[in-house]
């Protein structure tokens, strides 16, 4: 069940460490959720990056299941100068669903913070999420707040379709809450063959050899899960193109999902 709109979806352009590859690429993973089973992999999908906003779906199942985050609408937590406010939307009061439906950055490092190092680590650790680093950048202490955000941590478009059969399976160490209410504020859409999905997009700047940021070029994520009857297909999109100024990496990265989607589908 992913959300897909071809309208602009907030995704914040972050900064991330050089890629082992620099050349554009583009990676599409499939997957059966009941048996593991590849039903595609397309593309350069082994290579470590930021999750940038995709990781709010990890946040989330954190915040349900330690109880920060009650259910759809509570907490609504008030917007405060000096929070991140890159876009307008972020410049309100906010609850879990617009949270998710806007990557409002500020809200996910309320949650980040309110679990406290220790156990914010134990969750990652414990959800085998990526590299596990929440180091943050280096000499800044800020791990706790940023490690996500083209920083320290990263995830594979096959670790992230790992990760989500987990969470579709229900096999992380969570309570029932925690996945139900994760489910419930996806942002999500019904195909036109009735397939219902759950997506979330992520989207970073590459980073020139030099370390300053690369205005010419983003990472863009689309991941999540579609269902059907007693069928569930996890997938990842990950894209690294030339950036656009109609369009961010994320958003592209869902639309080009999108329009092959349904066939794929169609097909199994």
């Amino acid at each position: 069940m992913f959300a897909a709109s071809l309208a602009f979806q907030p995704a914040l352009a972050w900064r991330i460490a050089p890629a082992a590859s620099q050349a554009p690429f583009a990676c599409t993973v499939l997957a059966d959720a009941a048996t593991g089973r590849e039903l595609a992999r397309e593309g350069h999908c082994e290579e470590r990056v930021t999750p940038a906003s995709t990781f709010n779906i990890a946040v989330a199942l954190m915040g349900y299941d330690s109880g920060m985050l009650h259910d759809e609408h509570s907490p609504m937590l008030p917007f405060k100068a000096g929070y991140p406010a890159y876009i307008p939307s972020w410049r309100a009061d906010t609850d879990p669903s617009s949270w998710l439906q806007n990557s409002v950055l500020w809200y996910a490092q309320q949650v980040t913070s309110a679990l406290g190092a220790a156990r914010f680590q134990d969750y990652v650790r414990r959800f085998g999420y990526g590299n596990e680093d929440l180091g943050g950048d280096a000499g800044k202490d800020n791990g706790l707040t940023q490690s996500w955000v083209g920083s320290s941590l990263r995830i594979s478009p096959l670790e992230q379709a790992a990760f989500l059969r987990k969470v579709v399976r229900r096999e992380l160490p969570l309570s029932a809450q925690a996945y139900a209410m994760t489910a419930r504020i996806m942002p999500r859409r019904t195909l036109a063959n009735g397939w219902e999905v759950f997506g979330k997009t992520g989207t970073a700047s590459a980073v020139l050899p030099d370390g300053g940021d690369d205005d010419t070029r983003q990472y863009g994520w689309y991941v999540g899960w579609a269902s059907k009857g007693q069928r569930t297909v996890v997938f990842a999109r990950l894209v690294l193109d030339a950036k656009q100024d109609d369009a961010m990496g994320g958003p592209r990265a869902r639309a080009a999902l999108l329009r092959d989607l349904p066939a794929r589908l169609d097909a199994l």
